[in-house]
């Protein structure tokens, strides 16, 4: 039995076709896609005024509000990742340069794809990290179908070959999500290995029931701050 209360079945619990299982499999995979876009278009009127301050805020540097980043989605197509910009507009340069010159940082970089102390993050960037605002775009990713409200993190071609390897497979046979088991089990806090190793639990056991658990309980991980970097 996972984190969420499924029991491991195999990649989706699928079975022969017209099988009890593979109906199973069917009306679930519908019921989560009524959740995702009934709550997604719900969360996204009601959070349109929030949106609105979020973008100007994030505008008053003179770079653009959102940030739309190549991440790779179910069944292996690649497609924009939305975000608030939390960056500078010349983080990619700022980050060749720290690594240059900081050779120390490397390694929690490559660990992690990530850096605790990131020079890269703007005033503005640092408080929609720690409140996981600037996540608030993906609810059109989620609308148009590339994500789901509950889901592995959306991670790069690169992430996937390095990290993820031969299960690969298991990862893309699901939506990435806004929020999943990583978030709600530390995120920045727990090492890349654990972040696979939740993910493919999720991808193996889907459950509606683990979906709203795992969204009730990310209320909590954002109001904690827990792992937000």
């Amino acid at each position: 039995m996972d984190h969420y209360g499924t029991t491991a079945s195999g990649p989706g619990g699928m079975g022969l076709a017209g099988s009890p299982d593979t109906l199973r499999n069917r009306w679930r995979q519908a019921g989560k896609r009524f959740l995702d876009i009934v709550a997604g278009a719900f969360l996204l009127l009601l959070l349109l005024p929030v949106l609105l301050l979020i973008a100007l805020a994030v505008r008053a540097d003179g770079g653009p509000a959102f940030y739309a980043h190549r991440r790779v989605g179910r069944g292996g197509s690649e497609f924009p990742c939305l975000k608030f910009r939390t960056m500078r507009v010349d983080a990619d340069r700022v980050l060749e340069a720290l690594l240059r010159e900081t050779p120390a940082l490397r390694p929690e970089w490559e660990a992690t794809r990530k850096l605790r102390h990131d020079p890269r993050v703007t005033r503005v960037g640092r408080v929609l990290r720690m409140t996981s605002l600037d996540e608030l775009p993906q609810l059109l990713n989620v609308l148009r179908g590339e994500m789901s409200l509950v889901g592995p993190r959306p991670v790069v071609r690169k992430e996937l070959d390095q990290f993820y390897g031969p299960v690969a497979g298991v990862y893309l046979s699901v939506r990435p999500g806004i929020t999943g088991l990583w978030q709600v089990s530390g995120r920045s806090d727990i090492g890349y290995d654990r972040r696979v190793a939740l993910d493919l639990a999720y991808a193996q056991n889907p459950s509606l029931r683990g979906d709203l658990m795992i969204l009730w309980r990310t209320v909590g991980a954002v109001l904690r701050r827990r792992g937000a970097c």
